[in-house]
Formats: C-alpha cells, structure tokens, sequence
C-alpha cells in the first residue's frame, strides 16, 4: 500500500469529517474539536498557533503507517511545522483536546511573544539532544519536567510515541522510576 493510501486509511479510522473544521472566535482566533486536523502533512505550510486553551499535537506517520509524535502544545505553547513558508509541511498538526487558537500568518512572526517563540526553539532542541543521547527513563524524566500540565491529559501510547519507545517499554521505565 502506497504511503497516500495508508495516511488516507490512517484519517478514516481515526478522525470523523462531518462536522464543520473549526468555529470562529474573532479574527484570527478559532474554536476546534478534540480530533479535528489544523495542518496535514503535504499543505502549503502558512500557519502558526499559538494554544489558549486546549492541547494539540504534532506528528508524522511514516511509510509503515506507524504515527510519530514530534511535539506537544499546551496553553500558551506555540505549534508550527518549521518548514519554509511556502514549501509543503511535513508534520500533521491535531487537536487532543477541544481548543481554542490564535493563527498568525508566517511572516508575521513578530506579533508572537519572543518569549513564546524562545521556550519553544529551547524545547525542541533539549528534545533533539535527549533523542540522540538519553536512556528512556531520562527522556521520561524529560518529558514530565517539560509537560508537567499535560501527563494526564494524554494516553501513555502518545507519550511512548513522543519519546521514540514501545509502550510497553514505557511501562518498564515508569516501573524503575517508581
């Protein structure tokens, strides 16, 4: 099976579309439903989001049709695919939770907090770092210094995901830690 076909197969099991994407809040904020996709992989990449409330992931599916989650992004967390302006994204972005997000158009960076955008950069690259380097526990560790408000907001097959182990093995960590 084709890589389409199996991202297509991947959105039919998982994500209903009869309902309508998003509902509008003001101008550039909008109201998006537990399971509702912002970005899929291949879009023209345009979009910043910056969470107010709510909780959204990004991720990849590979070419087995197996889902990697890249990042998580929580109140006051800002969430984009870092590809170029107008070149197709590479991550699909989703809500986990019903949210409501301010999108800034790319090019229009400044209108985000500094702040925002540097907790952001710091925390990719200290997950980068922990990937090529770090044990599984240390990454679990990680994980719920850096997410402590989302831990029980998300399922521990998301957070094995996020830290590139089986959940079972995240099951061994969490035994060791405890």
């Amino acid at each position: 099976m084709c890589l389409t076909r199996k991202v297509t197969a991947y959105f039919q099991r998982y994500f209903s579309y009869t309902e309508p994407l998003y509902t509008i809040i003001k101008p550039n904020e909008i109201k998006i439903k537990r399971g509702q996709v912002l970005q899929r992989a291949g879009e023209i990449n345009t979009k910043i989001y910056l969470v107010k409330s709510g909780l959204l992931r990004s991720y990849i599916i590979d070419s087995k049709g197996k889902e990697h989650i890249f990042l998580f992004a929580s109140e006051n967390w800002i969430m984009t695919d870092s590809t170029s302006r107008n070149l197709p994204c590479k991550l699909f972005i989703d809500a986990l939770e019903d949210s409501e997000i301010k999108i800034f158009e790319k090019g229009n960076e400044e209108k985000i907090e500094l702040q925002k955008i540097l907790n952001r950069l710091e925390a990719l690259q200290n997950r980068v770092i922990m990937l090529m380097s770090s044990t599984a526990l240390e990454r679990y560790e990680h994980f719920l210094k850096t997410y402590p408000e989302i831990v029980q907001r998300v399922s521990q097959r998301m957070i094995a995901s996020y830290l590139g182990i089986t959940p079972e093995a995240l099951s061994k960590v969490k035994g060791r830690k405890a």
